[in-house]
């Protein structure tokens, strides 16, 4: 890569590309709020309107008194700045096979996303009470079964009576309870799951109206792995990538290129999300 054709826009277009493809609690958030972000500390102002009263109307009898419409009004803060900064020497520039660039900046899209989904998932403590499962034991070996029967079920259930839409659930696990669920015959037998991918690829798609996200960022709290589940109405977020700068570093005959990064979230329908601590044996 010469720094002369190195385009800032187009890098950072590519770089959310490839930042948003890795992400796993992106199943969490919506970017309604979004618009414009330019420095860290920015604040977009959220405001909720409240549910109006449904009541019986009578023809020609029930005189009709509009209520007066409360709201409320959340800060989502632009509270996270982080940054890359990487050079590589023009001698090994030089020898690689290929641009090495872009593969340093896809490299470092995906650190980005680990990082990022560290956060996302910190939200967990945000979770209403009524949705949180608390302590859950689940034996891989001797009932592979307690998987989906102790820790999928009992939180769509919370989540369906916290009436939590039913489309687009997702929930994230950690690989050992991933490894339980395809220990179950339900979904590596093909007679009962109808489709060979949990035998052949390790998928497990979709089990209890969620789809099953594999993670390695799931948050821990001593022996137990948070398990969280819930929908994109849950958690808003805003991100911008605010600078991507190609140069040359006058310590080396390199070419370098840094970014910034500026994002934060909000929960704001903690109704949305439910969670379990388990603890796989």
């Amino acid at each position: 890569m010469s720094i002369n054709r190195f385009r800032p826009e187009i890098w950072s277009a590519n770089l959310l590309v490839a930042l948003r493809q890795n992400l796993i609690y992106s199943a969490f958030i919506n970017r309604d709020y979004e618009g414009e972000i330019a420095e860290a500390g920015d604040t977009v102002r959220i405001t909720s309107i409240g549910r109006p009263t449904i009541s019986n109307y009578v023809p020609n009898s029930t005189v009709i008194v509009p209520e007066q419409v409360n709201d409320s009004q959340r800060t989502l803060v632009v509270d996270q700045s982080k940054y890359f900064a990487f050079a590589v020497d023009d001698v090994d520039q030089r020898q690689a096979k290929g641009n090495v660039i872009p593969q340093a900046m896809d490299e470092a899209a995906f650190a980005t996303a680990n990082v990022i989904d560290l956060y996302l998932s910190s939200f967990y403590t945000s979770i209403q009470q009524s949705n949180q499962l608390g302590a859950i034991t689940v034996n891989s070996s001797t009932t592979p079964t307690d998987a989906y029967d102790k820790v999928l079920v009992p939180l769509k259930i919370r989540l369906d009576k916290a009436n939590v839409l039913s489309q687009s659930r997702s929930v994230a696990i950690s690989p050992d309870l991933h490894g339980c669920l395809l220990r179950d015959n339900r979904f590596i037998k093909v007679n009962e799951s109808g489709t060979s991918e949990g035998l052949r690829n390790g998928v497990v798609g979709r089990a209890a109206g969620f789809d099953i996200l594999l993670s390695n960022q799931t948050p821990t709290t001593g022996s137990d792995s948070v398990v969280i589940a819930g929908n994109d109405r849950a958690i808003t977020f805003a991100e911008q990538i605010s600078k991507v700068e190609a140069y040359r570093p006058q310590s080396s005959f390199s070419d370098a290129v840094k970014g910034l990064w500026l994002y934060g979230a909000k929960v704001v329908r903690p109704d949305s999300l439910a969670s379990a601590l388990v603890t796989v044996s």
